[in-house]
């Protein structure tokens, strides 16, 4: 049946059903009301009922958690329409921030900087301003249609999240087909590096996943270089994984063929090409020390 308005609660806003309405408005291009639901809306399939109402009944499109028990696995409303959309499994294994926002809303920010293991008051400071702003502004509102600007914006993340979650998945095969290991070094100095080589067409943002990739081949504390194809120029780019501070990229800085080293060391830029000469440069800026 065809969606015919997302409905969420009015008041003050939070991330969670602010992200969950995002998603919905991707789906389904309709007009968001935020007003306490009747009983008439929650029995209405037409109508997805978010963060509020006391249900959660995918069949009439149902998505609130408030009525789940105090001690149940951290669910929040976004939790809930990515389930029904069935890319909750994914969005947990790709986006980072979905667990932290499902203990912050479920748990309140006290529990949830006991669970990450931080001050509360960290919680504060990585408070974004466009967090604050989009927020403040969708708490303002009673409706939102498609000439609105929130309402434009929201769709735009809804699309990021899932054509991320979507598109992830495609890339971490697409890295497994085409990634080499390479073993830098002898012995007790040697390290590994992974080496994305050029392709045609070359995927937009070649570096994205990697780090993920390196993580699910289980070789995280192994792997201290990333070495991939830049989008800008026709050479590759060198980085750090896991911000590994033996690598040291300030060290190839005067190298004919790098043309760019960040002075934190942390990335470099350069026009080589030949798959040795990348080897040479990542010896180069290991620290054996």
């Amino acid at each position: 049946m065809p969606i015919e308005k997302i409905l969420t609660h009015p008041g003050s806003s939070h991330k969670d059903e602010l992200l969950a309405c995002c998603v919905l408005l991707y789906q389904h291009q309709v007009p968001l009301v935020r007003r306490e639901p009747s009983e008439e809306d929650l029995r209405n399939p037409n109508i997805c009922v978010v963060d509020v109402g006391g249900e959660h009944d995918p069949q009439l499109n149902n998505f609130d958690h408030h009525q789940f028990p105090r001690d149940s696995t951290p669910q929040c409303a976004l939790s809930l329409v990515l389930q029904d959309l069935d890319l909750y499994e994914k969005a947990r294994a790709f986006c980072d921030w979905l667990e932290p926002a499902e203990w912050l809303d479920t748990r309140g920010p006290v529990g949830a900087a006991k669970w990450m293991n931080i001050d509360r008051k960290v919680l504060g400071q990585l408070i974004s301003p466009i967090d604050i702003t989009l927020l403040r502004r969708f708490a303002q509102v009673s409706e939102l249609n498609q000439k609105d600007v929130l309402w434009q914006v929201m769709r735009m993340v809804g699309e990021d999240i899932i054509e991320y979650i979507k598109m992830l998945s495609d890339r971490l095969l697409y890295l497994e087909e085409h990634c080499q290991w390479w073993t830098i070094g002898n012995g007790d100095q040697s390290f590994e590096a992974i080496f994305l080589p050029r392709t045609d067409p070359l995927p937009q943002n070649p570096s994205m996943a990697l780090p993920r990739f390196i993580n699910e081949q289980g070789k995280d504390h192994s792997t201290l270089a990333m070495i991939y194809p830049d989008s800008r120029g026709d050479g590759y780019g060198l980085s750090r994984h896991n911000d590994n501070l033996k690598m040291d990229f300030t060290a190839i800085e005067n190298q004919s063929d790098v043309h760019f080293a960040h002075k934190g060391g942390f990335v470099a830029k350069s026009t080589a090409t030949d798959p040795q000469r990348l080897k040479e440069l990542l010896a180069l800026a290991y620290d054996n020390s």
